[in-house]
């Protein structure tokens, strides 16, 4: 009975440890330097996640260039250099906000135009139907004849 209450504590211990995700001990000359580097970390993207950026991401790469921020950090290097050196190696695609260059110029402006162009399409559509509107509205003089008539008519008969 207890060799079979150990072998489940056990089981279960491994399980719960298999689950437990990594835990970055890297100390910091300052504590100013930890939140830089948590700040760095925050605004690179995963290279192999692609979605999460360095602090989120448990994959390898990530702890990797998580290390790699931090070491540069305490080292005294730059904000600027240390993007740099990430996008040198990993290419724009490792920020989550990308620099506005001629290659970005779509990504940053893109949505703009969208809606410049969805605006500029709506107003051509509504003003072809009010021109359409008012056209159809306006008789010729023969058809506001017949109308009176048959006003004239409807009003004789009651």
């Amino acid at each position: 009975m207890v060799t079979k209450l150990l072998i489940c504590f056990a089981s279960v211990l491994f399980t719960v440890s298999a689950f437990a995700t990594p835990v970055d001990t890297y100390e910091f000359k300052s504590t100013d330097n930890q939140e830089r580097a948590l700040s760095l970390a925050h605004q690179l993207r995963c290279p192999q996640c692609q979605n999460q950026n360095l602090v989120d991401s448990n994959s390898p790469v990530a702890q990797d260039l998580r290390l790699e921020v931090y070491k540069m950090v305490d080292s005294g290097k730059a904000d600027s250099e240390i993007i740099d050196f990430m996008t040198s190696r990993y290419g724009d695609f490792v920020l989550y906000k990308p620099k506005l260059d001629a290659k970005t110029y779509v990504l940053w402006l893109g949505p703009a135009g969208l809606l410049v162009f969805g605006l500029l399409i709506g107003f051509i559509f509504v003003r072809r139907q009010r021109i359409q509107t008012t056209e159809a509205e306006t008789l010729t003089p023969e058809q506001q004849a017949e109308l009176d008539a048959l006003l004239n008519k409807n009003k004789a008969s009651k």
